[in-house]
């Protein structure tokens, strides 16, 4: 059964749900009669970890958090919905997002919509922040410097580019590559989510604080954020940092390399000795 809300009560829920972010409370759970398994542990939904119990992983323990995206959460069923194919599913989604005027980037000097790229059935999906300023020129995502340190973590866990899925939180490039504001992720995420129910990853990397804190509504430092895994709608997701803050810091890509090994891992890859360059 559907439940449709007027924009008022949605974004009164809305409040309520990052006011309780500014509590420290990030993870909500559903109640029901029956347990759910989460890494072959069986729990209550109603049970929360406060942060202080969670592992700090490797942990074969996920943390379960709710991203609050009104659009995704009360919309009527999209028209991809109906389509068993997901290459068709994404273009119904790509129709749907049209010349997009939905928030002020497309004011701000965008170019044009930088929608995602990659395979539409893959097991793992890398979701940055925004379009930089080649994207916005080639309308597709990681395609300058920092495309090209993702293309080489990529194939270090022994895949092709084509093999998995990019895309990002917003779909324009923000002027000067400035951090993109909250109201226009909130604007664009709900075409995210879309992609991600049609591609149905089986892991979610998160690159960089914002899009990791954008799909997991955790206002949260890198360094509590990494080295855990988040149960991210029935899909495991895993933060680890921007190819373009590696560029900036190239000593962390040691720990970059450590996060893609479990994401290796969990996707029965083989681990090489070789790390990340």
């Amino acid at each position: 059964m559907s439940i449709t809300l007027d924009p008022e009560r949605k974004r009164a829920l809305s409040e309520r749900l990052r006011y309780y972010h500014e509590l420290g409370i990030y993870d909500f759970y559903r109640r029901e009669n029956a347990p759910v398994v989460v890494n072959e542990a069986a729990v209550p939904t109603t049970v929360k970890l406060q942060p202080e119990q969670r592992e700090e992983m490797p942990s074969n323990r996920a943390a379960v958090a709710v991203s609050v995206v009104e659009e995704d959460l009360f919309a009527a069923p999209k028209p991809e919905a109906a389509v068993a194919n997901p290459v068709q599913a994404l273009r119904l989604i790509r129709e749907d997002l049209g010349d997009c005027t939905r928030c002020r980037l497309h004011k701000q000097g965008r170019k044009q919509i930088v929608f995602g790229v990659g395979n539409p059935k893959a097991e793992l999906m890398f979701i940055g922040e925004a379009p930089g300023a080649d994207e916005d020129l080639q309308g597709e995502p990681f395609v300058g410097r920092a495309g090209q340190l993702l293309n080489n973590m990529i194939k270090a866990m022994g895949l092709r580019r084509e093999d998995v899925y990019i895309a990002n939180i917003i779909k324009c490039r923000p002027p000067g590559n400035r951090t993109p504001e909250r109201d226009e992720c909130d604007t664009c995420s709900p075409f995210l989510m879309r992609q991600i129910a049609v591609i149905r990853p089986k892991v979610i990397v998160a690159l960089g604080a914002v899009a990791a804190k954008t799909l997991l509504a955790i206002n949260a430092p890198m360094a509590e954020l990494r080295g855990r895994w988040y149960d991210f709608r029935g899909t495991k997701l895993a933060v680890t940092y921007h190819p373009a803050f590696l560029l900036r810091d190239p000593r962390q890509k040691k720990e970059a390399w450590k996060d893609l090994q479990i994401v290796m891992k969990e996707l029965g890859l083989a681990i090489p000795s070789k790390s990340l360059e």
